[in-house]
């Protein structure tokens, strides 16, 4: 392979390196002996390290411009680098907060590792995919990793139960996007995204082709809702959050919500722009029950990660808002603006999902889970800063100033606006009022009751540093929202 091909191929490179990380640290552990994994975990941080490094190579050589690798099945553009920048974060977070969590109950293994790799492996996959193709092969090689994720404690009942349940209608939604995907490729004859937006654009204007054509739609719309996790394609969500491991829990909440957004970008903003009209409908509903929903039954949960599964649905339904409030009446106008807000609000949503996880993870120890609303009580009292980063991420969550989470909520219900979806961002202002009382509760179980648990917190002071990196960021992107938003403009603008 000559220089010329290595450079034409170079956009590609972060997957290459992941795919050879991936596999080496597979064979490298079969020789790690030690419980502690010290090898095989750097080795899995210097590959993450890696692959960032090579995405900011290709950004700043690119220049933010598309291009497009292997017969048009795989983009590399501004927003494609961005995503997988914060899937890298996620991953590596993962693997610092989740090393002692695992390491107390046996299982720091192998397998761990390198299911996580191959998840993000999946992810970036999904995040460049420019056919239907890539599309398909991304979402099933993070899917799978995923299931098996979930089962990874197999000498428990409840992650086994979780593992079954979220392979069984993880097949099912698959199956609705693949016949909504052949639907539209008997359509148009075409699995290349761009093209079958020519396509569509054409066949739309006939009556009969355009049926069809929405027939195939609602599948595809099926599909993306149970990945992202709305209702009314939310079943999986609370269970498998509750009976995942805790590391892998936080390994759901971040990742794949972004590769999903990527997913719901390319299909329908890139693909279908000339259903808008229908998808956005579809959407609409979505959004309105997911935000419904996940507010109101969250507020009767007594454990934390059934309550953060149900602030999910809610959150994910707030990031519909952005997405379905790109075009009005077939004027493209307000897009730019709209679909900037639905990536600010999936970055934010990430940074706020692996603080609330990760936190969970630094108050749990050898024999207890931190995983009950009991659990939070008088934690100010046991440590004030830990509880003073555990406020920022509840506020956050609840969208108070001057917070990021605040500007995310803020972004998303102005795109709403601005495309004459008023009652829609009334109802959304209205559900944050009825979140507020869950995340409140912890803020309150904090600061103002008595610690029914006196044990000294362990000192981990990189995971410390972390997690007050993790939370601090928050505020920062709420006080200095800008440099992200434009950011996030600029991916938008590339598309």
């Amino acid at each position: 392979m000559n220089l010329a091909v290595l450079l034409d191929h170079l956009p590609a490179a972060p997957e290459m390196i992941l795919l050879a990380g991936a596999c080496a640290v597979m064979i490298v552990d079969l020789y790690v002996k030690s419980e502690r994994r010290t090898l095989s975990l750097a080795l899995a941080q210097v590959v993450l390290a890696a692959c960032a490094l090579t995405t900011v190579v290709v950004l700043a050589l690119s220049g933010g411009s598309k291009y497009y690798l292997f017969h048009g099945l795989f983009i590399a553009d501004f927003m494609s680098h961005v995503l997988k920048l914060a899937c890298y974060l996620a991953a590596w977070a993962a693997l610092v907060y989740s090393r002692q969590w695992l390491l107390d109950r046996g299982l720091l293994r192998g397998e761990f590792i390198t299911l996580l790799l191959f998840a993000l492996l999946g992810m970036m996959v999904m995040i460049s995919a420019s056919s239907f193709l890539t599309v398909y092969l991304g979402l099933e090689l993070m899917s799978l990793c995923l299931y098996a994720m979930v089962a990874l404690n197999r000498d428990s009942v409840a992650s086994t139960e979780a593992a079954m349940k979220y392979f069984v209608l993880g097949a099912l939604s698959s199956g609705l996007l693949l016949y909504g995907m052949s639907m539209i490729y008997g359509a148009t004859g075409t699995l290349d995204i761009p093209q079958v937006a020519r396509a569509v654009a054409k066949l739309s204007a006939s009556a009969s082709d355009r049926s069809f054509l929405v027939f195939g739609l609602v599948f595809v719309v099926a599909g993306l809702a149970f990945k992202v996790g709305v209702v009314p394609f939310h079943m999986w969500i609370p269970d498998v959050y509750h009976g995942a491991p805790t590391p892998v829990t936080l390994v759901i909440s971040a990742g794949p919500k972004l590769a999903a957004f990527a997913m719901a970008i390319r299909l329908l903003v890139n693909g279908l722009p000339a259903l808008a009209a229908d998808w956005q409908q579809m959407l609409a509903l979505l959004a309105l029950a997911s935000m419904a929903l996940g507010n109101i039954v969250a507020i009767a949960q007594s454990n934390l990660k059934r309550m953060l599964a149900y602030s999910a649905i809610g959150h994910m339904g707030f990031m519909l808002l952005g997405l379905l409030s790109g075009v009005v009446d077939g004027n493209t106008r307000n897009a730019v603006d709209a679909y900037t807000a639905a990536l600010f609000y999936a970055l934010v949503y990430a940074i706020m999902s692996v603080g609330a996880f990760g936190m969970l993870l630094y108050l749990s120890r050898a024999g207890f889970d931190c995983e009950n609303l009991e659990d939070m009580r008088g934690l100010n009292r046991r440590s004030p800063w830990t509880a003073f980063l555990m406020l920022l991420v509840m506020f956050s969550l609840t969208g108070v100033p001057p917070t990021a989470g605040f500007y995310a909520k803020l972004a998303v219900i102005s795109a709403a606006v601005s495309a004459g979806y008023l009652w829609l961002a009334v109802a959304a202002v209205m559900f944050s009022l009825v979140g507020a009382f869950y995340y409140l509760r912890v803020v309150k179980l904090m600061y103002f009751d008595d610690p029914v648990d006196t044990t000294p917190l362990e000192r981990r002071i990189g995971f410390g540093a972390l997690l007050s990196a993790n939370s601090l960021s928050l505020l920062l992107f709420g006080i200095l929202p800008q440099p992200l938003m434009a950011v996030c403009f600029a991916a938008i603008i590339a598309l």
